[in-house]
């Protein structure tokens, strides 16, 4: 059986606007073993995984089991479970958390709100660091586990940040792969050296774009725009451009991305297929993943105040 990290990194498979989209982050501890569909396959309840799941559906929010990095035994589930809410479009991102004992309490969280920046009061502002989320489901895909448990290990072993396994990122064929927050952005084919990098440039306010997959608050196609305008200009810092995006037809795109100082592009996305075939996931038959391809980036004239 074929490993699908391998494939794609021999096929030199692009990084860029591969990051799963959402602008707010709902993550949920819960120890124990997952499964593939973990909100409805792990010791969380049943019902409440998959009415969370319907209630976060279309609101920008996406739902999430996190862990902590170790062995993860069947054993009874945790009295108190830690909640992490997250939004992370720029210059209006935050990072609240709760710990709870009735899970349920969740039901009540007005997820449409969330998802459109508003947090509505839920538990205190983290004042922490970085957090790490690194994807280990191997029931989701084996490379998750063989790849990403070892460096979640090694990253909570190293303490630079605040560390969780998480129960799905996309992208298995990127792995190891992780999301950091609080700026929202995926990262693939790690290694330890890095995930430690990239831990420390967040610290510092910084992304690294060589690694990135993508900012998770923003579509596929404007995650190709800020990719290709952070390497046109060599822009690190984490919060300074912001995208929007219209079709231009089936398969293209406008987007429009602004610098804090003033600076303007418009950048044309279309949409290939990634040849040869690969598999997506190890186990799946092979197909074409959709990429977004860069056609046109256009300097404008400063004519945007910078925020």
């Amino acid at each position: 059986m074929s490993i699908c990290t391998s494939l794609s990194d021999e096929l030199a498979e692009p990084l860029a606007a591969t990051a799963a989209t959402a602008r707010t982050w709902l993550l949920i501890e819960q120890s124990g073993p997952w499964g593939a569909k973990a909100l409805t396959e792990s010791h969380l309840d049943e019902r409440l995984g998959r009415e969370l799941e319907t209630a976060g559906a279309g609101t920008g929010v996406r739902v999430a089991l996190i862990r902590r990095p170790g062995r993860h035994a069947d054993d009874r589930p945790a009295a108190r479970h830690q909640v992490i809410l997250a939004h992370t479009v720029p210059g209006q991102g935050w990072i609240r958390r709760a710990e709870l004992s009735d899970l349920a309490e969740l039901l009540t969280l007005d997820l449409a709100a969330a998802g459109a920046g508003e947090h509505g009061g839920f538990g205190t502002a983290h004042t922490g660091g970085p957090l790490a989320l690194v994807c280990t489901n191997g029931r989701r895909d084996r490379c998750c586990a063989l790849l990403g448990r070892p460096l979640a290990a090694e990253l909570a072993t190293a303490g630079h940040s605040e560390v969780w396994e998480v129960t799905h990122l996309g992208g298995h064929r990127f792995s190891p792969t992780m999301l950091v927050l609080p700026y929202g952005y995926a990262y693939g084919r790690l290694t330890e050296a890095s995930a430690k990098e990239v831990l420390a440039a967040t610290a510092a306010g910084q992304m690294r774009p060589a690694l990135s997959r993508g900012r998770s608050c923003w579509e596929r196609p404007a995650q190709a725009a800020e990719q290709a305008v952070r390497e046109l200009i060599e822009e690190h810092a984490a919060e300074t451009l912001t995208v929007t995006q219209e079709p231009l037809a089936a398969g293209e795109w406008r987007c429009l991305v602004r610098h804090a100082d003033g600076r303007a592009w418009l950048v044309e996305v279309v949409q290939g297929l990634s040849e040869p075939p690969r598999p997506e996931s190890c186990g799946k038959a092979p197909g074409t993943p959709v990429r977004m391809d860069v056609r046109s980036v256009q300097g404008l004239v400063r004519q945007f105040p910078a925020r």
